[in-house]
């Protein structure tokens, strides 16, 4: 023996060495994946959805296609039909109980639709994903008191595809007397932003 490492130890060293930087980076790697993770989460960009993009679009009157061919029942059992939506200007949230920014808007539109009733506003969310009993748990946490549509099967969002990308969650509609698209909030909404789409709406 000479007192050297031999080769084949030093290279043991050399590949438990490589292991554990790559281990290292791997692991540095994962903080800052999750670190970006949680701002996105923060900012409504969660990786099991497509996350809105923030962008608030108004239809002029003239320009608003068909009346929405709503079909669908709340999770208390009553059936929606397109009759009932006109007359009334009515707010349609699309949501489910596992989307960050859709726990952050809750209070919000609650908040709205206390403030609008009164002058004949509905609120109806449309739930994509959840059983009844988390759908439930979600409203009773954030105490929304209007009703969501059990939308599993996809039917309401069939009967506004074009307005609402499927998938992007949460995506909020107002729409007009007629039943008709008046405006679209893709992403989190902001609540002057809704508050003066429904005032909108309300006025004509």
């Amino acid at each position: 023996m000479d007192g050297k490492t031999p080769l084949a130890s030093r290279r043991g060293v050399l590949a438990a060495g490589g292991v554990l930087l790559a281990g290292l980076t791997m692991g540095l790697s994962a903080c800052a994946q999750e670190d970006a993770l949680a701002k996105q989460a923060k900012a409504g960009d969660n990786k099991n959805y497509v996350a809105g993009d923030g962008s608030v679009t108004e239809f002029a009157k003239a320009d608003r296609s068909a009346a929405i061919a709503i079909k669908g029942s709340l999770f208390d059992g009553t059936a929606i039909e397109p009759k009932d939506l006109l007359g009334k200007v009515t707010v349609l949230n699309f949501w489910f109980a596992a989307c960050a920014p859709c726990r952050v808007e809750a209070p919000v539109l609650e908040g709205l639709h206390q403030e609008f009733k009164d002058q004949g506003v509905q609120f109806f969310g449309v739930n994509l994903r959840d059983e009844k009993a988390t759908a439930e748990a979600f409203e009773k946490s954030f105490g929304v008191g209007y009703q969501s549509f059990d939308d599993k099967n996809g039917a309401v969002l069939l009967s506004v595809a074009g307005m609402v990308p499927p998938g992007a969650v949460p995506t909020t509609l107002v729409l007009d007397k007629d039943g008709k698209v008046a405006s679209r909030v893709l992403g989190e909404i902001q609540k002057s932003t809704l508050k003066a789409l429904i005032t909108s709406a309300v006025a004509e």
